[in-house]
């Protein structure tokens, strides 16, 4: 035992890699939190978020441990912020976090370093499995929520999003700033740090849940959980309106427009008024004013028609960020033809009313349609010429398979 305990103490070292203790008013399980994680290394942060219980007097008889400590409370989010950017100015490349409230197990951070290996760039999130017997009704249902979302945001299906217990690779971290303070930090991290093509995995863990009369939990419920919803609903349409869009861009290549046109156009055997009406369809659905909802309704449109959703859903994403104000000024202006608005007098704040921003805003509505017809109409000529000119007549798959294999 004690050669293996020697090993992980000197494998922390190898891999500069610290662990990071927030703490408000734990003053019950905070040492023994402590103790346990000195048994495998002494590169330990404890950051005492304004507690107003014995915490001072407990860190106290840690002299080997560096204390972060302010007076007052600011959130489980601002202490990990403080103790991340204390490690990495230490010259630290990883931290591990993990809760002072007793409920994880020291003995699982041996794990999260050898995991280092194989996963050197990654965020490695301890897996409570939350289904196992004795975890509260309410961390399950919030965790399945977040989990959701998660995979919304990213792309990427995790089992634990909410764990505390996790493994943070410092030197791209360092390069983000971050807003959040309170519980939802640790979900705008690994959305963030995911859409900068952070790696983020899991490993299974322990967890322990005391009793209900004697468990110490400052989380506040309807306040806490109206955050994370919050900040859910701010990624969510940051996805839908710049991460998503930017990420298509950037898999747009030679090859993969060859592709499109080969499975899509060259080897469809629909009609070309068919695949006009599509690229009509996208068109008109990436001008629409439905901003955030526009793929999910142009997919189900598409379906109703029975019209080629890949070619819907490329087409839809005209409104790509660069192309977002050319598209609103475009949409403005075309409702000018129709509605005069009220122009908003942004010297004089009494002349912003809110009869003047209806009449604005119906006026770019009025537009948007007007403009997505026109635009639809517009795409959808030049889309039906350049098919009779390039695609003589649709052509079947299967045909088409044989003639190479002939």
């Amino acid at each position: 035992m004690g050669d293996s305990i020697d090993k992980y103490r000197e494998l922390f070292k190898e891999r500069k890699c610290c662990v990071v203790i927030p703490t408000y008013n734990n003053e019950q399980t905070l040492k023994k939190v402590i103790n346990d994680v000195l048994v495998y290394t002494e590169q330990v942060i404890v950051v005492n978020d304004g507690s107003t219980d014995k915490t001072d007097e407990i860190l106290q008889q840690f002299n080997q441990v560096d204390v972060i400590s302010y007076a007052k409370n600011k959130g489980k989010g601002y202490a990990l912020r403080k103790g991340i950017r204390y490690a990495y100015e230490q010259g630290f490349k990883y931290a591990i976090t993990i809760d002072s409230d007793g409920q994880h197990f020291a003995s699982d951070l041996p794990g999260f370093v050898e995991k280092i290996e194989d996963h050197p760039h990654a965020i490695i999130i301890g897996n409570r499995s939350m289904d196992q017997d004795g975890i509260p009704g309410k961390s399950s249902f919030g965790n399945r929520f977040s989990n959701f979302w998660f995979w919304f945001e990213t792309g990427i299906r995790l089992p634990d999003t909410q764990s505390g217990f996790r493994l943070y690779p410092l030197e791209p971290l360092s390069k983000m700033k971050f807003f959040t303070r309170k519980y939802e930090f640790e979900i705008e991290v690994i959305v963030r740090a995911a859409w900068k093509g952070v790696e983020v995995t899991t490993i299974p863990i322990q967890i322990y849940y005391a009793p209900k009369e004697t468990r110490v939990s400052h989380f506040r419920p309807f306040r806490d959980f109206s955050r994370v919803s919050v900040l859910n609903t701010i990624l969510v349409i940051y996805a839908l309106l710049i991460v998503k869009p930017f990420q298509f861009i950037k898999k747009l290549n030679k090859k993969n427009i060859r592709e499109f046109y080969r499975n899509q156009i060259l080897l469809n055997n629909e009609s070309n008024i068919k695949i006009t009406f599509a690229v009509m369809l996208g068109a008109f659905m990436g001008i629409a004013p439905v901003w955030g909802y526009q793929m999910m309704i142009a997919f189900a449109l598409a379906h109703v028609f029975k019209l080629n959703k890949v070619i819907v859903l490329v087409v839809s994403n005209i409104s790509i960020p660069p192309m977002i104000p050319i598209i609103l000024y475009a949409s403005f202006k075309t409702g000018g033809l129709f509605i005069e608005a009220n122009k908003i007098n942004l010297q004089y704040n009494t002349g912003i009313t809110l009869d003047v921003i209806k009449d604005n805003l119906i006026q770019y509505i009025v537009g948007s349609l007007v403009f997505g017809v026109i635009l639809a109409l517009v795409l959808g000529l030049i889309a039906y010429i350049l098919l009779l000119i390039f695609r003589k007549k649709p052509v079947i798959k299967e045909k088409y398979v044989e003639s190479f294999q002939d």
